[in-house]
C-alpha cells in the first residue's frame, strides 16, 4: 500500500534560463504538475553538467528550468496510464536519484535545479541505504548517456545477466569523464574489456573503475598504439570528447574490418574518414522516449525503442547499485543553495573542473 502524498507548496525557487539563456535564480516558479507514470521529488542534492551552461547558449528558451541530475525524496506519485496504482517499486518517502531533460524547449517545466523535480518513474533509481546522496545525485546523466551510446549507437546486446562469454575490447576515449567512468563500469559488468584514454594524472582513477589499459591522450601515434594493444580486434569505440583529435584516434584504433563509433557531441562529417566505420551521435535525451525539440542534428523523433532499452538498463543497474558493484564519478560538494549552483556553473564554464562532478546541496 502506498503512503499518502506529502503536502507541498504551489511555487518554488529554481534555476531557469534568463532572457539570453543564461542561468538565473527565479522565485515563485510553479511546482511541476504530475503526469501519468511520474514522481514528484523534493530535491536534496543536484549534480552540475556542462550542458547546464551549453543548452541555454545553443538553444535559449527563457524561463525553462535548467538541470538534469538530482537526488531527493518522493513526495507524490501518479500511476502510469492504464495502471490503478502508482509504481510498486516506490513509496512516498523513498530516497531516489535520477535524470530529467532540463533546459527543454519542448517541456520547460522539466529540470532538476529546483526545489522539486518531476521525473519519469521508470528512469529513477532507489538510493541504497548508506549510499552517499551527493554521489547518488551524480549517477543519472552518465548512466542515461551510456545507455544510448552502448546499447543503441554501438549496438551492444550483452547485459549484466547475460555477459559476453569471451571478453572483447572497447575503446572509451575520455575515460576520466563522467560518462567515461560509467561506461567503463558498465562494459566491465557485461563482459567487455574496456581500454581508455585520458590525461596521465588520471590513470589510477580510470583503472580503478575497471579499465584494463589506459593511454595518454597526448601521446604520439595514439591510435596505432591502441590498435596494436588490442591486436586489431577493436570493433567498438565510444568518444566522450568528440573533437578532431579524438575522432581521428578512434577511427585509427578500430581494426581493419571497421566497426561502430559512438560520439557524444556533434562533429563534422569530414572527420569521419573510413567507410567501414559506422558513426552515430549518441544523444541521451532520446532515452526519454519523447520528441527532442531542438534544432539541427540535436532534434530527434520520439524513440519508444530507445526508451524501452534505457528502462531495461536502469533496472539492471539498480541491482548492480544495490550490490555495491558500481559507483559514481568522483564528486566535490561546492556549496548549499541556489547561489552555490550559479557559482558552480560559472566554475564549470571556465574549464577549471577536471576529473570530478560538482554537487550542490539544495536542502
Amino acid at each position: 500500500m502506498q503512503s499518502s502524498p506529502v503536502p507541498v507548496p504551489t511555487t518554488q525557487r529554481a534555476i531557469v534560463q534568463g532572457s539570453a539563456g543564461q542561468p538565473t535564480i527565479a522565485e515563485n516558479i510553479p511546482i511541476p504538475t504530475l503526469r501519468p507514470g511520474t514522481l514528484l521529488i523534493k530535491t536534496v542534492a543536484v549534480a552540475l553538467n556542462p550542458s547546464d551552461n551549453k543548452m541555454g547558449a545553443a538553444f535559449p528558451c527563457p524561463g525553462a528550468v535548467i538541470g538534469m541530475d538530482f537526488a531527493g525524496q518522493i513526495v507524490d506519485m501518479k500511476p502510469a496510464e492504464g495502471a490503478e496504482t502508482p509504481d510498486p517499486d516506490f513509496r512516498v518517502g523513498d530516497m531516489v536519484c535520477g535524470v530529467v531533460h532540463g533546459s527543454n524547449p519542448g517541456d520547460p517545466t522539466t529540470g532538476s535545479l529546483a526545489e522539486y523535480v518531476r521525473a519519469p518513474a521508470d528512469l529513477v533509481l532507489r538510493v541504497p541505504e548508506g549510499f552517499p546522496l551527493e554521489q547518488a545525485a551524480a549517477l543519472g546523466t552518465p548512466l542515461l548517456t551510456s545507455c544510448v551510446a552502448l546499447w543503441s549507437s554501438l549496438a551492444i546486446t550483452a547485459m549484466p545477466e547475460s555477459p559476453l562469454a569471451k571478453p572483447a575490447p572497447v575503446l572509451v576515449y575520455g575515460g576520466s569523464t563522467t560518462c567515461g567512468t560509467m561506461a567503463i563500469q558498465l562494459l566491465k559488468t557485461i563482459g567487455y574489456d574496456p581500454v581508455a584514454t585520458c590525461s596521465s594524472r588520471n590513470f589510477d582513477m580510470v583503472k580503478s573503475y575497471g579499465a584494463s589499459a589506459v593511454f595518454d591522450y597526448t601521446s604520439n601515434d595514439l591510435g596505432r598504439n591502441i590498435k596494436t594493444h588490442t591486436g586489431g580486434r577493436l570493433r567498438h569505440a565510444l568518444d566522450c570528447i568528440a573533437d578532431q583529435a579524438s575522432t581521428t584516434c578512434c577511427y585509427a584504433s578500430l581494426g581493419r574490418p571497421g566497426g561502430r563509433y559512438a560520439y557524444l557531441e556533434s562533429s563534422p562529417k569530414e572527420w569521419k574518414t573510413r567507410e567501414a566505420v559506422k558513426p552515430d551521435f549518441a544523444l541521451a535525451y532520446e532515452a526519454f522516449g519523447r520528441e527532442v525539440k531542438l534544432d539541427g542534428e540535436y532534434g530527434r523523433p520520439a524513440s519508444p525503442a530507445k526508451h524501452e532499452m534505457a528502462v531495461k538498463v536502469f533496472r539492471s543497474f539498480q541491482k548492480l547499485l544495490d550490490e555495491g558493484k558500481v559507483r559514481a564519478h568522483p564528486t566535490e560538494v561546492v556549496g548549499h543553495g541556489f547561489e552555490s549552483i550559479i557559482e558552480g556553473l560559472r566554475k564549470l564554464k571556465s574549464g577549471a573542473v577536471s576529473g570530478k562532478r560538482l554537487v550542490v546541496w539544495i536542502e
